[in-house]
């Protein structure tokens, strides 16, 4: 099972079986003002360890860009063309048309940032797919696994 979870994990997650360093033995008994001020400075992971590399979060910005600007510029593009049209040509489109397509443009533009983000490549060597499908249900099932992984831990 640990070369399972070797292989599922994320190429920027930092390891979670770190070893402590051994303690040493004081004379004085610690108490536990210490221990919290000692806890305190000292964070489990340092902010290098935690953060998504420049590379992926460059390419996770272009792939959300993509998938949810053109949504949102064609959304932002119906209301336009649909004035232009009852003020020039004098095509009145029904109210409930224009927003329901406009609705439609903004959700897929929500849904975008959402695929944006797990069609990347989260490894820093590998690019990734032009649509990004293989990574998307790469990093879907890491996310769901880890779900699961948090809800078994707080049951």
């Amino acid at each position: 099972m640990p070369a399972e979870s070797e292989q599922n994990r994320l190429p920027f997650e930092p390891n979670k079986k770190r070893r402590k360093p051994p303690k040493e033995k004081s004379e004085q008994p610690i108490t536990k003002q210490e221990t919290k001020a000692k806890d305190a400075k000292k964070p489990p992971f340092t902010k290098e360890e935690m953060a998504i590399p420049q590379i992926v979060s460059q390419r996770m910005i272009r792939r959300v860009a993509g998938f949810c600007g053109v949504p949102t510029a064609l959304g932002i593009s119906t209301l336009i063309v649909s004035y232009l049209l009852l003020t020039y040509a004098g095509i009145k489109l029904p109210p409930i048309a224009v927003l329901l397509v406009d609705m439609g443009f903004f959700g897929l533009g929500v849904l975008g940032i959402t695929y944006g983000v797990l069609s990347t490549s989260w490894d820093e060597d590998r690019v990734g797919g032009l649509l990004g499908l293989n990574e998307f249900k790469t990093n879907w099932g890491r996310m769901v696994a880890v779900w699961r992984e948090t809800r078994q831990k707080n049951t």
